[in-house]
């Protein structure tokens, strides 16, 4: 503590007080010249920022700590995880958009029948599945909307919480299997060193272990029939009815799984990952744009050679046919109503960005979904962190650990574990909590078995970690409580945290001691890496 200063006091405050900003935000009201009374939010976007303005103009922070923060320092490179997580995520909410989850959901429960807790665990099953391969944030878009409308639908389901909860906690549980289902893997992976593969191996068996309990840990909350009746009315669902474009559905498909394919056989050759998973991502931009333009055109030249036609008035019947399928795409949630109309409407009277989007409807309607807040907030916390390091906390910290663990595999297995669950909740969702984290233990100067054990032991926190008690442990969990909100379904962070407990102790518990059996069995007697 010798090295801490008044500015070093004053980073960890302004630090602090960011960071519940982004837990609870605030709006503050100002009376501006011209302008009359605004409200100023102090949010995840703003609140991070503006700590970096105080601190930059306290000259807690200067232009190097900004850099770093950008461009990365010690293996860790903040625009690659960004490009990344974006190019990946572009592919799988394009994928969505052309209603194939929604689809696999809707099959899954024409699978479940008359049981409750049949159909309980297909959908869990079926979540956890879709979250491995496409990531978190992807299956909580779709996901979300299908069970609020679906429970509203079949009647014995009074109560959608259970069925909503079980989503959240299936879908962040099992984003910790591929590097790139979480941007925390891929600090983990960057930050470590750790081999794409290698983290899907050292994960696997973890991640089963939490998802199985995670299951038991919910039926059991949930065995009352007021939560999960044991028989419902079956509702059979048209899973071809949203499905509303095979073609492009096939072409992203076939592109994301050869994106991951590509970017595990290059992993063992040391390059960039955003230069594969970015190059995948403007193909589906073109095939998108391309696609989107050739079905405009054929829309348009069918309305124009119907009304062209003397034997019959081929428009109303045109117009007939895009309101039966209009009336069948809108008894399901969400889906896109300009992907499955016969033709265009009219441009008369439709603003440009209207015109853009029935042109366009596949990249317009993924467009707003991409978490852009991501960007400002992730580049904020990797300046913070730099920040907290330049001011002397980060050797601070690693001091303790250091002396809590004696730098020994067992101890930091742990420690590691339950403060990353703790600062998921508590250090700027679970982004923040894995930065800190990874900076504190390379401070440490922990040997390489040890290093590795608290890599793998992170990754499993700052997954699980987003089961949770607030919702800002994860963009996940912000994400989801605002898809709920437009549903008009209102959680209480207490609600949330109440049904988060069990889950998270029992993931908790079983994951890291998963994690130090492995150890255990790798680094028995040696002090080396493998």
């Amino acid at each position: 503590m010798s090295n801490i200063t008044g500015k070093s006091i004053a980073t960890l405050i302004l630090f602090v007080l960011s960071i519940i900003f982004v837990i609870h935000d605030v709006n503050f009201p100002v009376k501006l010249p011209r302008y009359g009374k605004r409200t100023i939010p102090i949010n995840l976007t703003t609140a991070p920022i503006l700590a970096i303005a105080i601190l930059w103009a306290s000259q807690c922070l200067g232009p190097a700590q900004i850099r770093d923060g950008i461009v990365g320092t010690e293996g860790v490179k903040p625009y690659n995880i960004l490009i990344l997580f974006f190019s990946l995520a572009y592919m799988a909410i394009t994928l969505d958009v052309t209603g194939i989850l929604q689809s696999a959901a809707y099959w899954v429960s024409n699978r479940g029948g008359a049981s409750g807790w049949r159909l309980f665990t297909y959908f869990y099953i079926m979540l956890t599945l879709l979250s491995v391969l496409l990531g978190n944030d992807p299956v909580i878009l779709s996901g979300t909307a299908f069970l609020v409308y679906y429970t509203h639908v079949v009647e014995e389901l009074t109560d959608p919480l259970p069925w909503l909860i079980s989503e959240f906690a299936a879908a962040n549980t099992a984003s910790m299997v591929l590097f790139v289902g979480n941007p925390t893997n891929v600090v983990v992976c960057e930050g470590f060193g750790v081999n794409n593969v290698a983290f899907t191996a050292y994960t696997i068996l973890p991640f089963l272990a939490c998802n199985l309990f995670c299951f038991f840990a919910l039926a059991i909350q949930y065995r009352s029939s007021k939560y999960i009746p044991r028989r419902i009315t079956p509702t059979k669902l048209d899973v071809r009815s949203v499905l509303l474009d095979p073609v492009s559905a096939w072409v992203g498909s076939i592109l994301l799984g050869s994106c991951l394919i590509v970017i595990i056989i290059v992993s063992f050759f040391g390059v960039d990952v955003w230069k594969i998973s970015l190059p995948f991502a403007v193909a589906k931009f073109i095939w998108d744009m391309g696609w989107g333009h050739y079905q405009y055109l054929r829309r348009r030249n069918k309305v124009k050679s119907m009304q062209d036609s003397p034997v019959l008035d081929m428009s109303s019947s045109m117009r007939s046919d895009a309101t039966t399928r209009r009336d069948t795409v809108e008894s399901s949630p969400d889906t896109e109503k300009t992907l499955v109309d016969n033709h265009p409407p009219s441009p008369m009277g439709l603003t440009r960005l209207e015109r853009l989007h029935e042109h366009f409807p596949t990249f317009f309607t993924a467009l707003p979904r991409l978490p852009f807040a991501l960007i400002p907030f992730a580049f904020s916390q990797f300046i913070l962190i730099e920040a907290l390091a330049h001011q002397g906390w980060i050797q601070v910290f690693a001091g303790w650990l250091v002396r809590a663990s004696h730098r020994e595999i067992h101890p930091t297995i742990w420690l590691i574990g339950v403060m990353g669950v703790i600062l998921c909740n508590i250090a700027g969702t679970n982004i923040g909590a894995t930065i800190l984290l990874t900076k504190v233990v390379r401070a440490a100067e922990m040997p390489p078995h040890s290093l590795r054990a608290a890599a793998i032991s992170l990754a499993v926190a700052s997954n699980i970690g987003a089961v949770s008690f607030t919702f800002s442990a994860s963009l996940a969990g912000l994400l989801w409580k605002t898809i709920l909100g437009q549903k008009g379904i209102n959680i209480r962070q207490f609600t949330f945290a109440k049904w988060n407990v069990f889950p998270l102790l029992s993931m908790t518990t079983v994951g890291l001691a998963i994690v130090s059996a492995e150890m255990a069995v790798l680094y028995h007697g040696s002090d080396s890496l493998e």
